[in-house]
């Protein structure tokens, strides 16, 4: 387990931290899904996941909950990097646009995620997830409180 002090770094300093060290010993939604931090700068973040079929509905695709969780972790990470050491944040809201299907046979998805808005009490974010072939899968917005 590490020892890092997560508390006394910055948010930008903590997802920096994740994507460099990629801790495999901490449980996490980016352990259980795979996801990879390509690119952590302030107020922006890029996060892929290769799919799998544990990843399918029904129907064989991928699941709409994966999606949604890629967009969650995106825009939530960009709001953090914008947040000094010692202050949290949670989701207060979340508004996903499906688009089309993905594939649950290896293929990368990708989300992005921008802040528009970080304020004292909340802050607003955006994201878009895109397949392989650069084609949108879903777009979302959210709404976190700044803890």
């Amino acid at each position: 387990m590490t020892t890092t002090d997560f508390a006394a770094m910055t948010g930008l300093e903590l997802m920096r931290w994740v994507q460099t060290e990629r801790p495999t010993d901490i449980p996490s939604i980016g352990r259980l899904l795979g996801m990879r931090f390509d690119e952590v700068d302030h107020g922006h973040i890029v996060i892929s996941l290769d799919t799998r079929p544990d990843f399918a509905n029904p129907l064989g695709t991928v699941h709409g909950g994966i999606a949604a969780t890629l967009l969650d972790s995106a825009m939530g990470c960009a709001v953090h990097t914008t947040l000094p050491a010692g202050t949290g944040y949670t989701t207060l809201e979340l508004k996903v646009n499906y688009i089309r299907a993905a594939r649950t046979d290896g293929q990368t998805l990708t989300a992005t995620g921008t802040v528009i808005h970080a304020g004292r009490r909340t802050a607003t974010a955006e994201g878009k997830v895109h397949d392989e072939q650069g084609k949108l899968v879903a777009h979302a917005t959210t709404t976190c409180l700044i803890l």
